[in-house]
C-alpha cells in the first residue's frame, strides 16, 4: 500500500506544482540579464511556471511598468506572484517590498510604482529582510527579488521574509482636469499598435458626457465626434476613438498609425467639449 500524505502537504505539493510568477521589467531582450533572472528563480524553484509579461519596458519608466501591470494582473490565478524589475538596482534609499493585493503577491522596489499600480490599499505589506549576496549586490532581481517571488509562489508567508511595514512610497501622475462641459487629459501610453491611449477614463468620460454629444479635440486640429465600439467600424486608414480594454479612452487609426500620423506622443493634451 501507499502511505496517506496530509491533506495540508497534499495542497503544499499542487501548490507548487501550478507556482505561477509574471515578470515585468526593463531588461529588453539583448543582454544575459533577463537569462539570469530566470535562471535563478528555476534554481530555487524548479516548477515554476515564468511567465513573460514584458521585458521592453522603457528603461526606469515605471508609470509604463505600471500601466501594463495594472490592466494584466487581474486575468492570472489568485495567489500569483509578480515580479517588478524596474529600477532596482541597489539604492540605500529605497526599501525592497512583498505585498499582497487582492489575493495576488508583488515583489519590487518601494520607488512610487507601487502607488501607481494599486486602487486600494494592500492587504498586506512587509520590507523584505532576505540577506543579500555581495557578488549579487548590484543585480538584486536575481538574488532578493527571486528568493521572495520563489518563496512566495511555495506557499510561504509574507511575514516569513520581512517586517511589516504600513506604508509605500506615494508618486502621482498626471490627471484629467474635469469640467462642466469639458474634460482636459493626456496620452500615457502609446502601445505596439500606436494606438494612443489617455488618462479619460471611461467612468469619468460617461460621468460627465451625461448622454450629451461631445468632440474630442487633439494636435493639427483633428477632432472626433463618434465613439466607436470597434477599431474596423471606420473605413481603413480613418481616425477614431473609443474605450479599449484598459478602459481608458484611445485614438486610433484603423490599420494605421495613430501616434505618427497624428503627431500625439506621450503627454500631449487631448480636449473633450461637451455639448449641451
Amino acid at each position: 500500500m501507499y502511505p496517506c500524505l496530509p491533506i495540508a502537504r497534499i495542497t503544499i505539493y499542487i501548490n507548487i506544482l501550478m507556482a505561477i510568477i509574471t515578470l515585468t521589467t526593463d531588461l529588453g531582450d539583448k543582454d544575459f540579464y533577463q537569462a539570469a533572472l530566470k535562471g535563478s528563480i528555476l534554481s530555487r524553484l524548479p516548477t515554476a511556471n515564468i511567465v513573460d509579461i514584458t521585458h521592453n519596458i522603457s528603461a526606469f519608466n515605471i508609470q509604463q511598468a505600471a500601466f501594463i501591470l495594472k490592466n494584466s494582473f487581474h486575468y492570472f490565478p489568485k495567489a500569483t506572484v509578480h515580479l517588478i524589475g524596474i529600477d532596482s538596482v541597489f539604492n540605500e534609499k529605497t526599501r525592497y517590498l512583498a505585498l499582497k493585493y487582492k489575493d495576488h503577491y508583488f515583489v519590487g522596489s518601494d520607488n512610487g510604482i507601487f502607488s501607481l499600480l494599486f486602487e486600494e490599499e494592500p492587504s498586506e505589506i512587509v520590507e523584505l529582510n532576505i540577506m543579500q549576496d555581495l557578488k549579487y549586490l548590484h543585480f538584486p532581481l536575481s538574488d532578493i527579488f527571486s528568493k521572495a517571488a520563489s518563496h512566495l509562489a511555495k506557499g510561504g508567508k509574507l511575514k516569513e521574509i520581512g517586517i511589516p511595514v504600513a506604508s509605500i512610497e506615494e508618486r502621482t501622475t498626471l490627471q484629467p482636469v474635469i469640467e462642466r462641459n469639458l474634460i482636459r487629459g493626456n496620452v500615457i501610453y502609446i502601445d505596439s499598435f500606436q494606438n494612443i491611449i489617455t488618462n479619460i477614463t471611461k467612468d469619468i468620460f460617461t460621468r460627465v458626457q451625461n448622454n450629451r454629444e461631445f468632440t474630442l479635440f487633439f494636435k493639427r486640429n483633428e477632432s472626433i465626434s463618434q465613439l466607436s465600439w470597434h477599431y474596423n467600424e471606420v473605413p481603413e486608414g480613418e481616425k477614431l476613438c473609443l474605450f479599449g480594454i484598459s478602459n481608458h479612452l484611445e485614438i486610433a487609426i484603423n490599420k494605421g498609425n495613430a501616434s505618427g500620423l497624428l503627431g500625439l506622443h506621450i503627454n500631449d493634451i487631448v480636449r473633450i467639449e461637451f455639448h449641451s
